[in-house]
């Protein structure tokens, strides 16, 4: 009986020592090892070449060159929008000129139009009178109306004798021919027309044979 609990306690102290003896290290795996620590001084370094290549800086003569050819590029794009301005301009100028130059025109010859009836009046007035003195200050102004006429480039049209022309005459009465007098031909002007560098401003009022 003493032999078998001295033989289990002999197991036992055994199993005992294998429990406690230190199993071989086993080998780790790279995944497993653990991280390699750096140095301050190490890493500075690490950092720097962990960050992306940067271009080089251009040169001050590459930079001053640069800015040359821009200036010179927006100096000549001012240049083409100055002329084209300019260009412009003149152009308004010159339309603008030809517009105040017509309204002007046209403005003293509606003015002198509406002395036209006046006119007419006078020279009946002179052929009616029979005051000399009368016929005078009439006559006065009547050349007076004739200088302002010639200023104006305006002519008159009193084609008596002439063929009837309708771009240039209206026919308020037809009467018989004499004879030997052709048809269609200006007998008398009953009130004379006008006209400016070929622009008629009032037809001329005729007796025209049959």
């Amino acid at each position: 009986m003493i032999e078998k609990k001295t033989a289990v306690i002999i197991v036992n102290e055994k199993k005992k020592h294998q429990n406690n003896t230190p199993a071989p290290e086993e080998k780790l795996s790279e995944e497993e090892l653990p991280a390699e620590e750096l140095t301050e001084e190490e890493l500075p370094a690490a950092e720097e070449g962990a960050q992306p290549e940067q271009p080089a800086e251009p040169s001050p003569e590459d930079a001053l060159k640069a800015a040359l050819d821009k200036a010179v590029a927006d100096a000549e794009d001012f240049k083409k929008k100055w002329y084209s301005v300019s260009a412009e301009y003149e152009n308004y100028r010159k339309r603008t000129a030809t517009t105040r130059s017509q309204a002007y025109t046209e403005g003293r010859k509606d003015v002198v139009v509406k002395l036209f009836p006046i006119a007419d009046s006078l020279e009946r007035a002179l052929a009616a009178c029979a005051d000399e003195k009368t016929k005078q200050g009439i006559g006065i102004v009547l050349k007076n109306f004739e200088k302002l006429l010639e200023g104006e480039k305006i002519t008159v049209i009193a084609p008596v004798g002439e063929p009837f022309d309708a771009n240039r005459c209206e026919a308020i009465m037809a009467v018989d021919p004499a004879e030997g007098e052709e048809s269609g031909i200006i007998r008398e002007v009953y009130a004379k027309g006008y006209e400016q560098d070929g622009k008629v401003l009032r037809f001329a009022q005729v007796l025209v044979t049959k």
